[in-house]
């Protein structure tokens, strides 16, 4: 799909098969979640801007490799977006953080706000907003905006799980912005739950069903 990049790595889909299977205990889950965010961080970073620094390592002078520009953000998309952010923290660190609280209306399916906190500066940063399931897509549209809203000009959307509804409803309304994913299940069911997917993925982390 256009805009769209499957992070189809070995290793992401060994272990999201692992977070797939509902045996998997709670603890395994989150312990796997952390993992594969590592691997997915690594790809929807893989073309960031680098310049160079003089430094001395221990045999002589050179010009480094490293990051330009100011330090990312990691937008997490609240409560389940918290599960990828702690694996990509463990790979930058110095990152600034973003949190979006939204939940589901279970009737009408849209998102509400109920927490926001950012960056003052988020123009001048790369911001990758982060939630495991892109389902319907409204909560990641909506939080997407909200980070738009609040001067985000370059912003990315790393996910897990994705169905084709959601990809389609997330190019309409956000066309520029784009997706990254483990994979692109078969479709949404009648309460807007992805399948085969792996279930509602906040509670599978935190053991609250």
């Amino acid at each position: 799909m256009d805009g769209v990049t499957v992070i189809d790595h070995p290793l992401v889909q060994h272990k999201l098969s692992i977070m797939r299977d509902k045996n998997t205990s709670t603890g395994a889950f989150r312990l796997l979640l952390r993992e594969i965010s590592l691997l997915l961080c690594y790809e929807v970073t893989r073309d960031l801007e680098l310049t160079t620094k003089s430094i001395e390592t221990p045999m002589g002078p050179m010009d480094a490799p490293t990051l330009k520009g100011k330090k990312l953000c990691f937008a997490s998309i609240l409560r389940a977006g918290n599960g990828l952010l702690e694996g990509m923290l463990d790979l930058v660190p110095s990152a600034r953080v973003a949190h979006v609280g939204l939940y589901r209306d279970h009737k009408t399916l849209e998102a509400i706000e109920y927490y926001y906190k950012a960056p003052t500066d988020l123009q001048d940063r790369l911001v990758i907003a982060v939630d495991p399931m892109l389902a319907t897509s409204n909560s990641a549209t909506a939080a997407i905006e909200k980070l738009i809203e609040s001067g985000a000009k370059d912003v990315r959307f790393l996910c897990l799980l994705a169905a084709p509804e959601g990809i389609r409803n997330f190019r309409e309304r956000l066309p520029n912005v784009p997706i990254y994913t483990a994979a692109i299940d078969d479709h949404l069911n009648e309460v807007g739950y992805i399948v085969p997917g792996l279930g509602d993925a906040g509670d599978r982390m935190y053991g609250t069903k």
